[in-house]
Protein backbone atom coordinates (compact mmCIF):
# COMPACT_ATOMS: atom_id res chain seq x y z
CA UNK A 1 0.00 0.00 0.00
CA UNK A 2 1.35 3.16 -0.67
CA UNK A 3 1.85 6.54 1.48
CA UNK A 4 -1.53 8.08 0.09
CA UNK A 5 -3.12 4.96 0.29
CA UNK A 6 -2.09 4.77 3.86
CA UNK A 7 -3.32 8.08 4.93
CA UNK A 8 -6.43 8.00 2.86
CA UNK A 9 -7.21 4.60 4.75
CA UNK A 10 -6.36 5.89 8.07
CA UNK A 11 -9.25 8.62 7.79
CA UNK A 12 -11.68 6.38 6.56
CA UNK A 13 -15.28 7.65 7.79
CA UNK A 14 -17.14 5.52 10.43
CA UNK A 15 -19.39 4.68 7.51
CA UNK A 16 -16.96 3.10 4.74
CA UNK A 17 -16.34 -0.47 4.61
CA UNK A 18 -12.49 -0.50 4.32
CA UNK A 19 -12.47 -3.96 2.44
CA UNK A 20 -14.45 -2.22 -0.51
CA UNK A 21 -13.02 0.94 -0.54
CA UNK A 22 -10.24 1.55 -3.48
CA UNK A 23 -8.59 4.39 -3.92
CA UNK A 24 -8.44 5.23 -7.95
CA UNK A 25 -4.96 4.68 -9.68
CA UNK A 26 -4.17 5.65 -12.75
CA UNK A 27 -1.75 2.96 -12.88
CA UNK A 28 -5.35 0.75 -12.93
CA UNK A 29 -6.03 1.73 -16.29
CA UNK A 30 -4.86 -0.80 -19.10
CA UNK A 31 -1.94 0.60 -21.83
CA UNK A 32 -2.35 -2.46 -24.10
CA UNK A 33 -5.04 -1.49 -26.86
CA UNK A 34 -7.67 -4.31 -27.96
CA UNK A 35 -6.49 -4.90 -31.65
CA UNK A 36 -9.96 -4.99 -33.92
CA UNK A 37 -11.77 -1.98 -34.95
CA UNK A 38 -14.11 -0.31 -32.72
CA UNK A 39 -17.71 -1.85 -33.03
CA UNK A 40 -20.38 0.53 -33.59
CA UNK A 41 -24.27 0.07 -33.62
CA UNK A 42 -26.74 2.65 -34.69
CA UNK A 43 -30.14 3.12 -34.20
CA UNK A 44 -32.88 5.09 -36.33
CA UNK A 45 -36.09 5.92 -34.79
CA UNK A 46 -38.73 5.98 -38.23
CA UNK A 47 -40.14 3.47 -40.48
CA UNK A 48 -40.74 5.27 -43.13
CA UNK A 49 -39.83 4.42 -46.51
CA UNK A 50 -37.90 7.13 -46.64
CA UNK A 51 -36.76 8.16 -43.60
CA UNK A 52 -34.37 10.65 -42.58
CA UNK A 53 -33.21 9.37 -39.34
CA UNK A 54 -32.00 5.93 -41.18
CA UNK A 55 -30.34 8.45 -44.27
CA UNK A 56 -28.42 10.11 -41.65
CA UNK A 57 -27.80 6.77 -39.63
CA UNK A 58 -26.75 5.22 -43.21
CA UNK A 59 -24.33 8.30 -43.73
CA UNK A 60 -22.70 7.98 -40.08
CA UNK A 61 -22.15 4.28 -41.00
CA UNK A 62 -19.73 5.54 -44.16
CA UNK A 63 -18.02 7.74 -41.85
CA UNK A 64 -17.31 5.37 -39.10
CA UNK A 65 -15.81 3.10 -41.65
CA UNK A 66 -13.89 5.12 -43.33
CA UNK A 67 -12.70 6.01 -39.54
CA UNK A 68 -11.92 2.68 -38.81
CA UNK A 69 -14.75 1.33 -37.21
CA UNK A 70 -17.17 -1.82 -37.93
CA UNK A 71 -20.14 -0.81 -37.89
CA UNK A 72 -24.13 -2.94 -37.58
CA UNK A 73 -27.78 -1.33 -38.49
CA UNK A 74 -30.61 -2.32 -36.67
CA UNK A 75 -33.63 -2.26 -38.19
CA UNK A 76 -36.88 -1.67 -35.93
CA UNK A 77 -39.35 -3.78 -38.75
CA UNK A 78 -40.90 -5.68 -36.96
CA UNK A 79 -40.10 -5.76 -33.19
CA UNK A 80 -42.88 -5.63 -31.00
CA UNK A 81 -43.97 -2.91 -28.69
CA UNK A 82 -41.78 -3.22 -25.23
CA UNK A 83 -43.41 -6.08 -23.19
CA UNK A 84 -45.85 -7.08 -26.44
CA UNK A 85 -44.13 -10.57 -26.71
CA UNK A 86 -41.18 -11.79 -24.52
CA UNK A 87 -36.95 -11.71 -24.89
CA UNK A 88 -37.28 -15.08 -27.38
CA UNK A 89 -38.35 -12.58 -30.18
CA UNK A 90 -36.48 -13.02 -33.22
CA UNK A 91 -36.12 -8.91 -33.36
CA UNK A 92 -35.69 -8.79 -29.62
CA UNK A 93 -32.87 -10.92 -29.21
CA UNK A 94 -31.05 -9.70 -32.46
CA UNK A 95 -30.77 -6.15 -30.45
CA UNK A 96 -29.82 -7.21 -28.07
CA UNK A 97 -26.71 -9.51 -29.08
CA UNK A 98 -26.13 -6.51 -31.29
CA UNK A 99 -25.91 -4.21 -28.01
CA UNK A 100 -23.65 -6.85 -26.38
CA UNK A 101 -21.71 -6.76 -29.15
CA UNK A 102 -21.09 -2.90 -29.74
CA UNK A 103 -18.80 -0.81 -28.04
CA UNK A 104 -20.03 2.92 -29.27
CA UNK A 105 -23.32 3.65 -30.56
CA UNK A 106 -25.44 6.38 -32.48
CA UNK A 107 -28.92 7.02 -31.92
CA UNK A 108 -30.64 8.98 -34.32
CA UNK A 109 -34.36 9.94 -34.12
CA UNK A 110 -36.68 12.36 -35.57
CA UNK A 111 -38.51 14.80 -33.88
CA UNK A 112 -42.15 13.87 -33.53
CA UNK A 113 -44.40 16.22 -31.39
CA UNK A 114 -41.91 18.00 -30.28
CA UNK A 115 -39.52 15.07 -28.89
CA UNK A 116 -37.56 11.79 -29.76
CA UNK A 117 -40.15 8.95 -31.86
CA UNK A 118 -41.35 5.95 -29.58
CA UNK A 119 -40.00 3.41 -31.72
CA UNK A 120 -36.33 4.96 -31.03
CA UNK A 121 -37.46 4.53 -27.62
CA UNK A 122 -39.01 1.04 -27.88
CA UNK A 123 -35.64 -0.38 -28.92
CA UNK A 124 -34.01 0.68 -25.76
CA UNK A 125 -36.92 -0.31 -23.55
CA UNK A 126 -36.45 -3.98 -25.04
CA UNK A 127 -32.79 -3.81 -23.20
CA UNK A 128 -32.44 -4.18 -19.50
CA UNK A 129 -30.05 -2.35 -17.64
CA UNK A 130 -28.88 -6.11 -16.90
CA UNK A 131 -29.37 -9.17 -18.29
CA UNK A 132 -28.20 -11.53 -15.94
CA UNK A 133 -24.56 -10.75 -14.72
CA UNK A 134 -24.19 -8.53 -17.75
CA UNK A 135 -25.30 -4.73 -18.23
CA UNK A 136 -25.71 -4.80 -22.10
CA UNK A 137 -24.68 -1.16 -22.24
CA UNK A 138 -23.11 0.27 -19.40
CA UNK A 139 -19.81 1.76 -20.08
CA UNK A 140 -20.02 2.19 -23.53
CA UNK A 141 -19.97 5.30 -25.88
CA UNK A 142 -22.77 7.09 -27.10
CA UNK A 143 -23.63 9.82 -29.85
CA UNK A 144 -26.94 11.19 -30.18
CA UNK A 145 -28.69 13.11 -32.98
CA UNK A 146 -32.25 13.74 -34.52
CA UNK A 147 -33.86 15.57 -37.92
CA UNK A 148 -36.63 17.70 -37.67
CA UNK A 149 -39.09 18.70 -40.70
CA UNK A 150 -38.71 22.18 -39.83
CA UNK A 151 -36.31 24.68 -37.78
CA UNK A 152 -33.62 23.28 -35.96
CA UNK A 153 -34.56 21.95 -32.57
CA UNK A 154 -32.41 19.88 -29.47
CA UNK A 155 -35.56 18.57 -27.89
CA UNK A 156 -34.82 15.09 -29.54
CA UNK A 157 -30.98 14.76 -28.42
CA UNK A 158 -31.38 15.93 -24.93
CA UNK A 159 -34.15 13.50 -24.61
CA UNK A 160 -31.69 10.73 -26.03
CA UNK A 161 -29.06 12.48 -23.95
CA UNK A 162 -30.87 11.77 -20.42
CA UNK A 163 -31.70 7.99 -21.72
CA UNK A 164 -28.09 7.56 -22.78
CA UNK A 165 -27.52 8.47 -18.96
CA UNK A 166 -29.61 6.32 -17.60
CA UNK A 167 -28.63 3.88 -19.42
CA UNK A 168 -25.32 3.86 -18.11
CA UNK A 169 -23.61 5.04 -21.18
CA UNK A 170 -21.05 7.35 -21.48
CA UNK A 171 -22.99 10.12 -23.81
CA UNK A 172 -20.07 12.28 -25.98
CA UNK A 173 -20.21 15.77 -25.34
CA UNK A 174 -20.95 16.69 -29.12
CA UNK A 175 -24.51 16.30 -30.74
CA UNK A 176 -26.07 16.99 -34.11
CA UNK A 177 -29.64 18.58 -35.28
CA UNK A 178 -30.64 18.54 -38.66
CA UNK A 179 -33.54 21.20 -39.81
CA UNK A 180 -35.46 20.72 -42.83
CA UNK A 181 -33.78 17.01 -43.44
CA UNK A 182 -36.16 16.53 -46.80
CA UNK A 183 -33.52 19.81 -48.22
CA UNK A 184 -30.42 17.98 -47.19
CA UNK A 185 -30.09 14.98 -49.25
CA UNK A 186 -30.04 14.31 -52.98
CA UNK A 187 -32.32 11.85 -55.41
CA UNK A 188 -30.18 9.28 -54.25
CA UNK A 189 -30.37 9.76 -50.63
CA UNK A 190 -27.42 10.77 -49.88
CA UNK A 191 -26.21 13.75 -47.69
CA UNK A 192 -25.28 17.25 -49.53
CA UNK A 193 -22.68 18.95 -48.20
CA UNK A 194 -23.39 21.54 -45.63
CA UNK A 195 -22.69 22.72 -42.48
CA UNK A 196 -24.74 20.10 -41.05
CA UNK A 197 -22.85 17.11 -42.33
CA UNK A 198 -19.64 18.67 -40.90
CA UNK A 199 -21.06 18.68 -37.81
CA UNK A 200 -22.03 15.10 -38.40
CA UNK A 201 -18.42 14.48 -39.31
CA UNK A 202 -17.04 16.28 -35.67
CA UNK A 203 -19.81 14.11 -34.01
CA UNK A 204 -18.34 11.05 -35.33
CA UNK A 205 -15.02 11.52 -34.92
CA UNK A 206 -15.56 12.43 -31.15
CA UNK A 207 -17.60 9.42 -30.80
CA UNK A 208 -14.22 7.60 -32.13
CA UNK A 209 -11.84 9.23 -29.98
CA UNK A 210 -13.76 8.51 -26.64
CA UNK A 211 -14.59 4.43 -27.72
CA UNK A 212 -10.91 4.57 -28.43
CA UNK A 213 -10.25 5.99 -25.28
CA UNK A 214 -12.45 4.38 -22.94
CA UNK A 215 -13.48 0.44 -24.63
CA UNK A 216 -10.11 -0.93 -23.39
CA UNK A 217 -11.17 0.16 -19.25
CA UNK A 218 -14.85 0.49 -19.76
CA UNK A 219 -14.71 -2.47 -16.82
CA UNK A 220 -13.04 -0.22 -14.37
CA UNK A 221 -14.53 3.20 -15.18
CA UNK A 222 -17.61 1.97 -13.98
CA UNK A 223 -16.53 -0.11 -11.44
CA UNK A 224 -18.60 0.84 -7.98
CA UNK A 225 -17.74 0.89 -4.17
CA UNK A 226 -21.82 0.35 -3.86
CA UNK A 227 -21.65 -2.44 -5.47
CA UNK A 228 -18.81 -4.36 -4.19
CA UNK A 229 -20.14 -3.71 -0.69
CA UNK A 230 -22.98 -5.55 -2.26
CA UNK A 231 -21.00 -8.35 -3.56
CA UNK A 232 -19.27 -8.75 -0.28
CA UNK A 233 -22.10 -8.66 1.79
CA UNK A 234 -23.93 -11.59 -0.82
CA UNK A 235 -20.51 -13.44 -0.63
CA UNK A 236 -20.38 -13.27 3.30
CA UNK A 237 -24.13 -14.67 3.40
CA UNK A 238 -23.54 -17.35 1.56
CA UNK A 239 -20.19 -18.49 3.17
CA UNK A 240 -22.24 -18.31 6.84
CA UNK A 241 -25.16 -19.55 5.49
CA UNK A 242 -26.49 -22.06 7.78
CA UNK A 243 -27.66 -24.74 5.57
CA UNK A 244 -27.53 -25.01 1.37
Amino acid sequence: MSDIESRVCSTLPDNIDAGSFVVPQFNQFKTASFVHKPRILLLYGSLRARSFSRLVVEESARILQAMGAETRIFNPTGLPLPDGDDAENTKVAELRELMLWSEGQVWCSPERHGSMTGILKSQIDWVPLSIGAVRPTQGKTLAVMQVSGGSQSFNAVNQMRVLGRWMRMLTIPNQSSVAKAFMEFDDNDRMKPSPYYNRIVDVLEELMKFTLLTRDNADYLVDRYSERVESAEQVSQRVNQRSI
